[in-house]
């Protein structure tokens, strides 16, 4: 995956515009008592196809994070799960799950308000998450061990071999 170019002309007041809306849905979600203060957008050609906001007390649901929601949203609305050419702004800088969302769902690029240090004062400490990202599996917090390993990569390589199979 080769990098969007960042010098992609942007409308700065569109642009805040678009931001204080992800501000606003994370405020919004916040004081419901949804989660927490995390809310986001997805927009392509400077409109909103998705919006969403942190739910993970609501629904009980820990992926349920805003970006994530807003991913949701918008695929839903698109009936697609291809975002190319969209935008996405978040109140917040992205956790190590809605970063990997943000790159499935092929997004263009990010713009967020604070950073991950800010949100780590708060509680909201994902550097544990990349810590443990580097390490290789056996030296994980959470113990992780390959069971059935053939029979896997049978249903594995047959999903390969299908050549109707939708590729993403």
């Amino acid at each position: 995956m080769t990098p969007a170019p960042l010098s992609k002309p942007i409308d700065p007041q569109r642009a805040e515009q678009l931001m204080r809306r992800a501000i606003e849905l994370g405020r919004q979600g916040m004081q419901a008592g949804d989660g927490g203060p995390f809310g986001a957008v997805i927009v392509r050609d400077g409109e909103i196809v998705g919006e969403g906001w942190n739910r993970v007390v609501a629904t009980n649901d820990p992926t349920a994070h805003g970006e994530v929601v807003a991913i949701r949203d918008a695929c839903r609305r698109a009936g697609t799960f291809d975002l190319s050419g969209c935008e996405l702004y978040t109140s917040g800088e992205p956790c190590p799950m809605c970063l990997a969302a943000i790159y499935w769902a092929r997004i263009d690029r990010v713009f967020y308000g604070f950073g991950i240090e800010d949100a780590a004062r708060i509680g909201f400490d994902d550097r544990v998450i990349y810590q443990e990202l580097v390490k290789p599996p056996g030296a994980r917090a959470i113990a992780e061990a390959q069971l059935l390993e053939g029979e896997a990569r049978a249903v594995l390589e047959a999903y390969a071999a299908d050549p109707a199979r939708v590729r993403y």
